[in-house]
């Protein structure tokens, strides 16, 4: 998957506009490419110097890890961050705690696609939502290995499976249907070992059928990558004879 910048962000220039008119009150960064995004893509009409101090007269809060380095790379001041595993549910709390929804306007910088379900929780706390699109999610402009990746998962290549996004199954079955492959695909990923990064992604492959083996404790490759080897291990071992030590 990659990520596409929108080409004619007029959403992005008028929440530089609001900004400026003192109209939000409280900013979402989910992701660390979308704030850069962001930034490029207003830096005809913002400096980046500007658009930090902007952001110093709101609550800011982050989602992860990733969007609060890009923020302290640019000097901007972080009032909030989602606790683990990062969702958006963890930042219901820090919006809550802030006193950072009730009747604020509350821009959110999108990651791919819009969160209707975060937007909802937002309203139904008595906050207006200001969505502020930056990219979009697409295929890679090459498939090819995907393709190959589909294919070798149907012959029984693989005998593990990771995910460390939502949006990865979504183009990996979008895919396999157009190769014709996607009943075939389902079935050999559920003779594999899957693992999923965090609760976004296993709620997309629950969703989609799938059965989620690993998900770690911190939703991180790290950690993924750690339990599902010693997953696959444990798999693996033949069990101990009866007396063994």
């Amino acid at each position: 998957m990659q990520e596409t910048p929108l080409s004619d962000n007029r959403e992005a220039l008028a929440f530089v506009d609001s900004l400026r008119k003192g109209q939000v009150d409280t900013v979402v960064f989910l992701t660390g490419v979308g704030a850069k995004t962001l930034a490029e893509s207003v830096a005809g009409e913002c400096s980046i110097t500007e658009l930090v101090q902007l952001l110093d007269r709101c609550t800011v809060i982050v989602r992860g890890p990733k969007p609060a380095a890009v923020l302290k790379s640019w000097g901007v001041r972080i009032d909030g961050r989602a606790a683990e595993p990062n969702t958006w549910e963890e930042l219901l709390p820090e919006l809550e705690r802030l006193d950072a929804v009730q009747d604020r306007c509350v821009a959110v910088q999108e990651y791919g696609v819009p969160n209707d379900v975060f937007y909802d929780a937002i309203a139904q706390r008595g906050g207006r939502v200001m969505p502020v699109p930056v990219y979009r999610w697409s295929l890679p402009e090459d498939t090819r290995p995907m393709e190959q990746g589909i294919r070798d998962t149907v012959a029984g290549v693989f005998d593990v499976l990771l995910f460390t996004s939502a949006h990865q199954l979504a183009n990996v079955l979008a895919v396999a249907e157009r190769l014709g492959l996607q009943d075939a695909w389902r079935q050999s990923a559920a003779s594999c070992l899957v693992g999923s990064v965090g609760p976004t992604a296993t709620s997309a492959l629950q969703s989609a059928g799938l059965r989620v083996d690993i998900e770690p404790a911190h939703p991180k490759m790290g950690p993924l990558v750690r339990e599902t080897i010693l997953e696959a291990i444990s798999r693996t071992r033949p069990p101990s004879s009866p007396g063994a030590r």
